[in-house]
């Protein structure tokens, strides 16, 4: 994997961009000017980023994930994983039949719901799931691999299935992982 230099990311025109942030020269990333990157984070190959995208330090997107922010926005805080596969929406098409649904026709045909997608601190969404408009998935939290995030989440639960329900809850215990990692860290700037 190859990642684009610096010089490669500030001629995207990100409206952002973090220290050390790496991102995939096989990455595709559409509105860069509408996308922030924080410190320390990644864009693995063959991602799709497009739209309004905040994404926190140290977050982490794995091979063939998409996040279409749109116009609300797609929202990471710090320390989010996106495991391999993982699809974020922020506006979809209504299926109902009463509309046509096409992003190629002009608004007054169409009946599309958008609405911001926030994923919290520590949050880890497992390969291949996929998180609908208007869902925050709470500090913590860990979506399996596969499920269908319909509603927002609580914080520190394991979340599962189709559609997607908490079925237990989370350890802690990374929080004074988190704590070692800085105390350590600016320990090694010294």
């Amino acid at each position: 994997m190859a990642y684009l230099t610096y010089e490669e990311l500030q001629e995207l025109g990100f409206k952002s961009l973090g220290k050390d942030v790496k991102v995939s020269d096989k990455a595709s990333i559409y509105n860069a000017d509408q996308i922030e990157i924080g410190d320390y984070s990644r864009i693995d190959d063959f991602c799709v980023i497009s739209g309004k995208v905040v994404i926190g330090k140290y977050n982490h997107i794995t091979p063939m994930c998409l996040v279409a922010g749109g116009v609300p926005g797609v929202y990471f805080a710090d320390f989010c994983t996106l495991a391999y596969g993982v699809k974020i929406f922020s506006q979809s098409d209504d299926y109902s039949g009463e509309t046509l649904t096409n992003s190629l026709l002009p608004k007054k045909y169409k009946n599309e719901f958008f609405s911001a997608v926030h994923v919290g601190r520590h949050s880890i969404i497992g390969a291949g799931a996929t998180i609908f408009p208007g869902v925050t998935i709470a500090e913590g939290c860990a979506v399996g691999a596969q499920a269908l995030m319909l509603k927002s989440t609580e914080p520190w639960g394991i979340y599962l299935g189709v559609p997607a329900r908490r079925v237990k809850e989370r350890k802690q215990d990374l929080l004074k992982l988190e704590a070692e990692f800085f105390k350590e860290k600016s320990n090694d700037s010294i």
